[in-house]
């Protein structure tokens, strides 16, 4: 039970760090600000309503008694007194029956301490607190007709209720608003450090960061910025060391085409170029792993052009794409061209079929590239994403690879803070499905 209602709780808050916070600093105003007005309406709006209240029907009462008792020219002098010293108004209405109509407030408490006062003293009665802006209209059976009694509304309406609910309302919400502008200047920096994080994790190139907000945000950024660094170096290094490890081992191997051209036994001359051949491919693919790990700034691009254009270069190639509208991305357009370009010509390699499609999902943008070839077991999923990882059977037939195709993808895609996973295709062959975020 508990759980189930901490779930329903967690559905109700807000998500987001600004919006807590908020929540954190208004509802303690609006808990205080209701705890006062309960109070200040049961202890005294309430209690002194019910006393003035009491207090004018004694009033009209004692006008009442003095009323019956006395002959025409008293009861008008009577009139002439309460009309002069209580603001009333009254009059006598001869032949005349109480309305028919209530148009008492159950829910007012004016009108339900004036009923209270009443009932005990006067059998039949009708008012009306309504009709009229500021006075209100009483009505009391006397004789065959109806005494009418018109009395200001301020002797049962206290005016404090309405200043109390201004005075109240108005320093709550400028608390409120106060609150919301220092909560907003706090929760910025943290906001700036997400972005940050997330636009890094998705290898795009950040100009500028500059840590700022309160001493542990402070501290936070600078940690980040810190990382984001080291991090971005030892990735130049990497990049370098392999692009200049692949330069500098093509000048032997180019002495050795060399000497190779001028060796008189052909037969051992073709093995070796065979084999110099394969290495000059494995120098290639390291420059082309290193090579796209160079800053390339990210923009928005259209995803469906970009497939398009890639797919215009196989011509003669059975490949058949199907993808949906509007598929903007934000992406180093070059990097994201050398991930398709690698899966689409491994995909070609082993199989003569390949279906490429596109969506759009809540979060994410999904491709799906599907060949017809040997296929993948899965249990070598994970070992073909490795870098020079080669499978020797089913899709190890083609000896022309070094094993970084997949890997290259891989990486660039995970740069942009998506994920590639290998799946069965429908195709009987190997499935790709690229998730990349929106």
């Amino acid at each position: 039970m508990y759980y189930g209602l901490n779930n329903i709780i967690k559905k109700i808050l807000p998500k987001g760090l600004f919006y807590r916070s908020i929540l954190i600093v208004v509802t303690p105003i609006i808990l205080l600000q209701i705890v006062i007005t309960v109070v200040f309406f049961d202890s005294l709006w309430i209690k002194a309503n019910k006393g003035i209240t009491r207090s004018l029907v004694g009033e009209i009462q004692t006008m009442f008694d003095i009323y019956k008792k006395g002959n025409e020219d008293e009861q008008q002098k009577i009139i002439s007194l309460y009309n002069k010293n209580f603001d009333f108004v009254i009059s006598l209405k001869e032949n005349e029956l109480l309305p028919a109509k209530k148009t008492e407030r159950w829910f007012s408490p004016i009108d339900r301490s004036l009923r209270r006062e009443l009932k005990p003293v006067f059998d039949f009665y009708w008012f009306d607190t309504t009709s009229y802006k500021e006075l209100v209209d009483l009505r009391i059976i006397y004789k065959s007709g109806v005494l009418q009694i018109f009395f200001p509304r301020h002797k049962i309406a206290p005016s404090s209720a309405r200043i109390f609910a201004l005075w109240i309302t108005l320093p709550g919400l400028l608390l409120i608003m106060i609150a919301i502008i220092f909560l907003k200047n706090q929760t910025r920096p943290i906001v700036n450090l997400a972005k940050a994080a997330e636009s890094f994790g998705k290898g795009e190139f950040i100009k500028e960061f500059r840590p700022s907000g309160a001493k542990e945000i402070r501290q936070a950024a600078y940690e980040f910025d810190k990382m984001r660094k080291r991090i971005t170096i030892q990735l130049h290094q990497r990049s370098e060391m392999l692009s200049g490890i692949s330069h500098d081992l093509r000048t032997p191997l180019t002495r050795l085409k060399l000497q190779l051209s001028f060796l008189k036994q052909q037969d051992l001359a073709k093995k070796m170029s065979g084999d110099i051949e394969e290495m000059e491919r494995m120098l290639n693919e390291y420059l082309e792993f290193s090579r796209y790990q160079k800053n390339e700034e990210t923009e928005m691009a259209n995803v469906n052009e970009v497939i398009k254009k890639i797919v215009e270069k196989y011509e003669g190639k059975e490949i058949n794409i199907n993808l949906e509208e509007n598929l903007k991305i934000n992406m180093r357009i070059n990097s994201f061209k050398r991930c398709l370009i690698n899966l689409i010509d491994n995909g070609l390699s082993y199989g003569k079929k390949i279906e490429i499609f596109a969506k759009k999902t809540v979060n994410n943008i999904i491709i799906f590239i599907d060949d017809n070839g040997p296929g993948i077991s899965e249990k070598e999923y994970q070992n073909v994403m490795k870098p020079f990882y080669r499978i020797d059977k089913s899709r190890g037939q083609n000896k022309s690879g070094v094993g970084l195709g997949l890997s290259i993808a891989n990486d660039i895609i995970r740069s942009h803070g998506g994920n590639i996973s290998l799946e069965k295709s429908p195709l009987n062959g190997l499935r790709v499905k690229i998730s990349l975020p929106l």
